[in-house]
């Protein structure tokens, strides 16, 4: 009929009903926020096909994955999901899918803990799965969760790639392990050096990284404590690049860290990326005026980065490149 709209490809709903999938699963696996996930084309296939085939899909890829079932997100989060997914079976009038209710009940009988798997999904296939606390804050330290920043280096890193390509990496501050794991799986430095200072995080961060089948001599743990390590120590790494992410938190933290930087600085002058996720200006500025009372520069990493990793992106984060003003 004239002026009415044309049929829309079979092809193009594929496309986009395997990108609905990819999303659901991206965030399952890390765990976002319910109200994040791509609902909206859920009910108008629900409306239009009267079908559960695609809730079938989504638990193929979620919690019947075999992912879940070697890393699983907590048992909290799995029981919300699934009752999400029967909400919504039920108010679009579809045939109950026995596999949901039996997933559920498997979940219901399950033992909640204080710890979880979140799983990152690379570009070019896998996933990143770290164990990390339920918690924000755990054993007195918040570094046995992933933060926003080391998700946004990590992007960053796979847009640069040649940045780390057979080079020697330190990370300081490392925390669960996302950045490093993800720039050793992608990025092909000759060897990277995690490294952290509570005694939590590093037992966490070792986990993580052979989890993620990362070994010696290519990938090494150290213990890294800001307030009593030298610069010779750090020197020994022999890093060509030092990163950092979400370390400026704490302005109590931030001396001890301008002081280590500045002294890595005065050696062999690596590298050195900090990125930080913008939460308190008063503290981010402190820390930018606390470089320059050391005598170091900095210059903001302008550009769009990539967005490969579900997570939230409410709070500006930023990539400064530091160096010695003097050099």
């Amino acid at each position: 009929m004239e002026g009415s709209e044309p049929d829309r490809p079979a092809e193009s709903d594929a496309v986009e009903k395997t990108d609905v999938l990819r999303d659901f699963q991206a965030s399952f696996f890390a765990m976002r926020r319910l109200r994040s996930f791509p609902w909206t084309f859920l009910e108008k296939y629900l409306e239009c096909n009267k079908s559960s085939d695609l809730i079938s899909d989504i638990l193929k890829q979620t919690c019947l994955h075999s992912l879940s079932r070697t890393c699983p997100p907590s048992v909290r989060y799995r029981k919300r999901f699934l009752s999400e997914l029967i909400r919504r079976e039920e108010a679009a009038g579809c045939d109950p899918l026995d596999e949901l209710y039996d997933a559920l009940a498997e979940v219901i009988a399950a033992e909640d803990t204080t710890e979880c798997y979140k799983s990152y999904l690379l570009p070019g296939g896998g996933a990143v799965s770290l164990l990390e606390s339920v918690a924000l804050i755990s054993e007195g330290t918040t570094g046995l969760v992933t933060w926003e920043a080391a998700l946004y280096l990590a992007e960053w890193a796979l847009d640069h790639r040649h940045t780390f390509t057979g080079r020697t990496v330190l990370e300081l501050g490392s925390g669960v392990g996302l950045t490093g794991v993800a720039i050793c799986r992608s990025c092909g430095p000759s060897r990277y050096v995690f490294s952290d200072c509570h005694p939590e995080v590093l037992q966490k961060l070792r986990g993580n990284v052979r989890r993620n089948g990362l070994t010696e001599p290519a990938a090494a743990v150290e213990e890294l404590d800001w307030t009593t390590v030298t610069g010779a120590r750090v020197a020994q790494v022999g890093a060509d690049v030092v990163i950092a992410a979400d370390v400026v938190y704490d302005p109590e933290v931030v001396e001890s860290l301008v002081k280590l930087l500045s002294e890595v600085l005065r050696g062999s002058s690596p590298e050195l990326l900090v990125c930080s996720t913008v939460r308190n200006q008063e503290t981010y500025g402190g820390f930018k005026q606390q470089l320059r009372g050391a005598g170091i520069e900095h210059r903001v990493m302008s550009g769009d980065v990539s967005r490969v990793f579900h997570y939230d992106r409410v709070a500006p984060v930023e990539i400064i490149s530091l160096f010695s003003w003097c050099c």
